[in-house]
C-alpha cells in the first residue's frame, strides 16, 4: 500500500445540498474545502459553507462534468483530494483514474471498482461468485436480430413481467417494466437507443420481475487493511419510476432477516475487497426471499438517515479510509437505535406529474425545527431556483426512538415547513405520512400506485385523527416492535 502524504484541502466536486454536505465533513476533519461552481451557481449556499472556491465555466452542467476542468481546479487550489460526492462524476471510473494520475486522493473506491461494479452484469457474476442469491437474468443481449430472439425465449422460460434494463444504468435510470412479448420487441430498440445517450453504452439485458417487492439496501465501509463493516438497512420501497422518494433506516423488516441481508453485503464486499462507502441493493419478494440487485460505488443521497440511528459520520470515515487510516469502528459497536425517515424535498408539482418548478424565486422560506430534525439543503428565503439542474431544494430527515414516534415528528415537521414561491412536494408528503399503510410500516413498492388518492391533498384533518388512532395501537407483521 503506497503512503498518502496528509490531506490539509479537499476539493468537493459537485454543487448544492451534498456539496454543503462534504464541506462540513472536510471541516469537521480539520481540513479547508474547496468549492467548484458554474455560473448558474453563483449565488449557492455551497460557496459561502466552503473555506474557498474556483469558477470552473459558464456551463450549465457541462462543467461540473468536464473532468480536465476539475483536475485543473484542484490543482489552482492546492487541493490534495477530490470527493465527488454523488451525481455528476461520482461513478465515472475516468474521473477516479484521472485524480489518481494526477496524484490527488480520490476519496471513494479504486477507478477499477468503479468501473467493474458498475457494469451490472459484472456485478451481478461476481455476486454470483460471493454465494449471493441473483435475481434469474439473460446475460447481455446480442445486438439485432439475435438479441431479440435471446429476449423473447428469455421472457417464454421465465414469464412476464420481465426488467429490461441497461447494463450501465444507475440510480434508477435505465430500467423499464416490460409486460408483453410485443411490449418487448417494440422497447429494445428505443431502449437502447435512450442508454446510448444516458450513458454512451446501449448494451442491454434481462431480469425475471418480482412484482412489488420489497427495496432493501445496506451500507457498507471497507478500509485499505482488509475491514469492512455494515452499518445496518436501509428501506427504500416508496419510489416513482425507479426513484426513490422516502428512506427509513433501519429496513423494517423482521430483524434476522435483515441481519441475513446484511450479511450477505459483507460476503459480496469482502469478495471484492471493497474499500470505502458503498451501498449493497436487494430486492425482498413477499416469501422473504431476498435477491442481490446492485452495488452502488459512492455515497448515496439517504445516507443521512443511517448516520442518524447510526450515530456515525459516513463522510468523515471516507477521508479518513482515503488517508489510510484503518476503520475506527468494529461491526460490534455498530447498532441502529430508533427510527429515521429521509423525504427530499423537491421544487416539482405532484399533481403535474412531477413537473419541475426550476426558475422561479422562494418567496418565503420557513424550516421545521425541534428535537430529532435535520435538513440537509440549499434553499433560502430569496433564492432563484436554477433552471440548469435537478430539482432537489433540501432533504428532511426525522428521528423517532419508536417507529410511531418518527412517524408523528415528520407529520409535525411537514406541517412547520412553509416554501412560498415554487410548488413543491411537501403537500403531496404531507398526505403521505398520514395515509394508514404508510404509517404500518408494511409497504413496498406498489406503494404509490395503491394509492393514488395522496396526489389529493384535501381531507387533511379528518386522515389526521384516523392515523393518530392507528399508531396508538399499531402492530407490525404481527408483533407490536415499537413497544419493545
Amino acid at each position: 500500500m503506497n503512503t498518502i502524504p496528509p490531506i490539509e484541502k479537499v476539493l468537493v466536486a459537485n454543487r448544492g445540498e451534498i456539496a454543503i454536505r462534504l464541506c462540513r465533513g472536510v471541516q469537521e476533519e480539520g481540513k479547508r474545502a474547496v468549492a467548484i461552481y458554474e455560473s448558474p451557481d453563483a449565488e449557492s449556499r455551497h460557496l459561502r459553507i466552503a473555506d474557498e472556491a474556483v469558477w470552473i465555466g459558464p456551463g450549465p452542467r457541462k462543467d461540473y462534468l468536464d473532468i480536465d476542468r476539475i483536475i485543473w481546479a484542484a490543482r489552482k487550489s492546492g487541493a490534495q483530494a477530490v470527493h465527488p460526492g454523488y451525481g455528476f462524476l461520482a461513478e465515472n471510473p475516468q474521473f477516479a483514474a484521472a485524480c489518481e494520475e494526477a496524484g490527488l486522493v480520490f476519496i471513494g473506491p479504486s477507478a477499477a471498482t468503479i468501473q467493474d461494479l458498475g457494469d451490472k452484469t459484472i456485478s451481478r457474476r461476481l455476486a454470483e461468485e460471493a454465494g449471493l442469491p441473483t435475481i434469474p437474468g439473460s446475460g447481455i443481449l446480442p445486438p439485432g436480430g439475435d438479441g431479440k430472439r435471446a429476449a423473447v425465449e428469455f421472457g417464454a422460460k421465465y414469464g412476464y413481467p420481465v426488467m429490461l434494463k441497461a447494463v450501465a444504468g444507475g440510480g434508477g435510470r435505465g430500467i423499464r417494466k416490460v409486460d408483453s412479448e410485443k411490449e418487448l420487441l417494440s422497447q429494445i430498440e428505443i431502449a437502447k437507443n435512450e442508454a446510448i445517450s444516458a450513458f454512451g453504452d446501449g448494451r442491454l439485458y434481462l431480469e425475471k420481475g418480482i412484482v412489488n417487492p420489497r427495496h432493501i439496501e445496506v451500507q457498507i465501509l471497507g478500509d485499505q487493511h482488509g475491514n469492512v463493516i455494515h452499518m445496518g438497512g436501509r428501506n427504500c420501497s416508496i419510489q416513482r419510476r425507479h426513484q426513490k422518494l422516502v428512506e427509513i433506516a433501519p429496513s423494517l423488516l423482521d430483524p434476522a432477516l435483515e441481519e441475513k441481508i446484511c450479511q450477505s453485503a459483507i460476503q459480496y464486499a469482502k469478495h471484492v475487497g471493497y474499500v470505502n462507502a458503498g451501498t449493497v441493493e436487494f430486492l425482498v419478494d413477499s416469501d422473504d426471499s431476498f435477491y442481490f440487485l446492485e452495488i452502488n460505488t459512492r455515497l448515496q443521497v439517504e445516507h443521512t438517515v443511517t448516520e442518524v440511528v447510526t450515530g456515525i459520520d459516513i463522510v468523515r470515515r471516507m477521508i479518513r479510509v482515503a488517508e489510510g487510516k484503518k476503520l475506527d469502528v468494529t461491526q460490534d459497536e455498530v447498532f441502529c437505535r430508533g427510527f429515521a425517515i429521509e423525504m427530499r424535498i423537491n421544487a416539482e408539482d405532484p399533481k403535474q406529474d412531477f413537473a419541475p418548478e426550476s426558475g422561479k424565486h422562494v418567496a418565503v422560506y420557513n424550516s421545521p425545527g425541534g428535537p430529532g430534525i435535520r435538513l440537509d439543503g440549499m434553499a433560502y428565503q430569496g433564492y432563484t431556483i436554477p433552471t440548469e439542474y435537478d430539482s432537489l431544494l433540501v432533504k428532511l430527515t426525522v428521528y423517532g426512538f419508536r417507529w410511531d414516534e418518527a412517524v408523528s415528528r415528520l407529520s409535525r415537521a411537514l406541517k412547520n415547513y412553509r416554501i412560498v414561491g415554487p410548488k413543491t412536494t411537501i403537500p403531496f408528503y404531507r398526505k403521505l405520512v398520514l395515509e394508514p399503510e404508510f404509517a404500518s410500516g408494511a409497504f413496498d413498492t406498489g406503494y404509490l400506485e395503491r394509492h393514488p388518492e395522496l396526489y389529493d391533498y384535501s381531507d387533511q384533518e379528518a386522515q389526521e385523527a384516523k392515523v393518530a388512532k392507528l399508531l396508538s395501537a399499531i402492530h407490525y407483521h404481527g408483533k407490536n416492535i415499537f413497544a419493545e
